[in-house]
């Protein structure tokens, strides 16, 4: 069965009515996809894109939830890609989930996420902390079993666990965190393949989180420009309770480039640095994302 979306004012985005961007288990968010449509629908959010990194593992759920509560969600992924060097991540909103292209990128981040885990593990192992791969797939386990592979988030709880370390924040520090020995590179496609592996399924493309990029402002302005060009359709002005100037300097780059603006908690666990519907209002003057969510069909639940 296919329908239309809704129409929701834009206006409505601070009043936290509409998030484009949260995780679930399905990847490396700490509630099940039902939990987290509950969550969301208690929040007063209407529309609801759940964009777990590079799966889609999760919709299936999430779309019952949703249908249950009469909150609209829309399809939504974050796929992983690379650009200057640099792991870069692609949200994608309102494809067809089974679009042969999407699908075979997923399949091959999917073992790419499996093959980066079992280095995560041997690199750990090497350093006197054994069982990082069995320690980090129990507590997916505990949290909602996935068939992704465990994230750093998961290592990371592992080696607080195993007493390597005091907290989450010192296992990203001394072993997970960028340029540490559990930051493991991977082949991820280029952003261009990425781009139009989400065309080929319908997608609208947003850029996720532009300012989390260790970027100076000018390499920053460069993946814009190489975004825009290769058929991206939209920035992530607002990501949580990003600085506002932050927003600002965004809010600038998606009107020089034409694109419109998307928005989103980039929620992952209860009490961590967001909250589903939590982010800064988006500046006026911009065309929001999910008004051109009306004009495209969306896959609902079929009875």
């Amino acid at each position: 069965m296919w329908g239309i979306i809704a129409n929701i004012n834009r206006n409505e985005s601070a009043a936290m009515t509409v998030d484009l961007h949260c995780h679930s288990t399905a990847s490396d968010g700490a509630l099940p996809p039902a939990t987290l449509v509950a969550r969301a629908h208690a929040r007063g959010i209407r529309l609801l894109a759940l964009t777990d990194h590079d799966t889609l593992e999760g919709l299936d759920e999430a779309r019952n939830a949703a249908a249950r509560l009469n909150l609209q969600l829309v399809n939504g992924i974050e796929l992983s890609c690379t650009w200057g060097g640099a792991t870069i991540h692609v949200l994608g909103y309102a494809f067809e989930p089974q679009a042969p292209a999407l699908r075979e990128a997923i399949e091959a981040l999917h073992r790419g996420r499996w093959q980066r885990a079992e280095e995560i593990d041997r690199r750990l192992t090497a350093r006197g902390m054994p069982g990082a791969l069995d320690g980090a797939r129990q507590i997916q386990r505990e949290l909602g079993d996935s068939g992704n592979a465990p994230a750093r988030p998961h290592f990371a709880e592992f080696l607080v666990r195993a007493g390597y370390v005091r907290d989450r924040s010192e296992a990203f520090r001394k072993w997970l965190g960028a340029g540490k020995l559990g930051d493991v590179k991977q082949h991820w496609p280029a952003l261009e393949e990425t781009v139009a592996t989400l065309q080929a399924a319908g997608a609208w493309i947003s850029l996720a989180h532009p300012w989390q990029y260790d970027f100076t402002r000018s390499k920053r302005r460069r993946l814009v420009a190489d975004f825009a060009a290769a058929g991206g359709h939209a920035l992530e002005v607002v990501n949580g309770m990003q600085p506002a100037e932050q927003v600002g300097s965004l809010a600038i780059l998606a009107r020089e480039f034409g694109l419109m603006a998307s928005v989103g908690s980039d929620f992952h666990a209860p009490g961590d640095w967001s909250e589903l519907g939590l982010y800064r209002p988006l500046p006026e003057g911009l065309t929001a994302l999910w008004e051109r969510f009306e004009h495209v069909q969306l896959s609902t639940i079929s009875s």
